[in-house]
This record gives C-alpha cells, sequence and structure tokens, in this order.
C-alpha cells in the first residue's frame, strides 16, 4: 500500500536541521514508503524537545527519511536497520554523503537483531512493513531486550484499520494523528522504579 503525498519517486528531502533541503536518492524497492514531508514535519515537531543529544534506532529505515531527520536535527548517533541489501547500500551511500560519522547501517533482518541483548535508546522509530504482522513482535522484543530507555520516546506508524498497536500498559500515547490510511503515534515510555515485568 501506497501513502498518499508520499515524496518524490527515486528520491527522499530533509526538511530540518543542519541538512535541511538536501535531497537524497532512495532506490526502487517494491513496497518501500518514505514517510511523507507532512507526517515527518508533526512528528519531528512531537520530538523537538528530546531530539538533540539522543540516541535513535530506526527499526524498519527503508529511505532512511525517520533517522536521517533525527541526524540533521542533532541526534547524538542513529541505528538504522534494513533487510533489504540494495536499501542497505544506499542508505550507506546516503550517510558518507552526509559525512554523518555518528550513524551506522545495519543490513539486518530486525526481528533477529532485536532478539538479541540491546543497549538503551532514547527515541525508536517504528515504521514495518504494513501487512507483515511485524509489529506486536517489534514491540516486545524492544521491551523485553534492553532497547529502550526508561523515559524512551517510541514512534509508531501503522494501517488506521489496525486500531491502537499492542503496547505495554507503561508505554502512555503521548501524541496521534492520522493521514489517509495511515495513523501514526507517540509514546512516552515512563520510567519506574523496578524493572518492568518482560511482554508476553
Amino acid at each position: 500500500m501506497k501513502k498518499p503525498n508520499r515524496a518524490a519517486s527515486g528520491q527522499i528531502r530533509i526538511i530540518g536541521g543542519q541538512w535541511r533541503g538536501r535531497k537524497l536518492p532512495v532506490p526502487d524497492s517494491p513496497g518501500l514508503r518514505p514517510t511523507t514531508d507532512r507526517v515527518r514535519e508533526t512528528l519531528f515537531n512531537w520530538l523537538a524537545p528530546s531530539m538533540v543529544d539522543a540516541h535513535c534506532l530506526d527499526c524498519f529505515a527503508g529511505s532512511g527519511a525517520l533517522g536521517l531527520e533525527a541526524l540533521s536535527r542533532y541526534a547524538a548517533s542513529a541505528t538504522l536497520l534494513e533487510m533489504e541489501r540494495s536499501v542497505a547500500q544506499q542508505l550507506q551511500q546516503n550517510l558518507a554523503t552526509l559525512k554523518a560519522t555518528n550513524a551506522k547501517v545495519v543490513n539486518t533482518n530486525t526481528l533477529t537483531f532485536l532478539a538479541t541483548a540491546g543497549t538503551p535508546h532514547n527515541i525508536v522509530f517504528i515504521d514495518p512493513p504494513f501487512r507483515k504482522g511485524m509489529l506486536e513482535e517489534t514491540v516486545r522484543l524492544l521491551e523485553n531486550n534492553g532497547w529502550l530507555a526508561d523515559d524512551a520516546l517510541v514512534y509508531i506508524e501503522s494501517e488506521v484499520e489496525n486500531g491502537l498497536p499492542p503496547v505495554p500498559a507503561h508505554w502512555q500515547l503521548h501524541r496521534e494523528k492520522v493521514a489517509g490510511q495511515v495513523a501514526y503515534r507517540l509514546y512516552h515510555r515512563e520510567a519506574q522504579g523496578e524493572k518492568h515485568a518482560a511482554v508476553d
């Protein structure tokens, strides 16, 4: 499914920060849906108070629209996970073009990667392929394997038809909007005094 008002075919545009206005190539890959400029502008307005010096994880990087935007807005680091080799290679090239030394691309299956012990991230982007049933498992692995800082912000982009995504009770819905058939939500993971129970 293609999103409405998607970015121009073959490229993305960074909309804010140090690389504002830069256009970067995106390979023609089936199912690749760059998050639209309109959605990104709203999302990064939400994230603005927390973005500088944040450690970010882009779970399904694709075009890199989210991870690269975060880096442009002075995130401390970004890890971009991408399964398709050609897409991951283009992400590497785009990082080199931008001279972004505080980021890395991992050519991997996201669920396999997240199943290992992680390091805490302040901001996490989850924009999985639609209709693949990957969202719930992604959330579970992030929560259970140490990928999230206590007060992490987690962005989830999903189909409107699926309703609210399955998230732990201590993930509080912070912001929510709908664009066409796509819902996008920002959750705040509340810090607790003791270790969170594992999510089944």
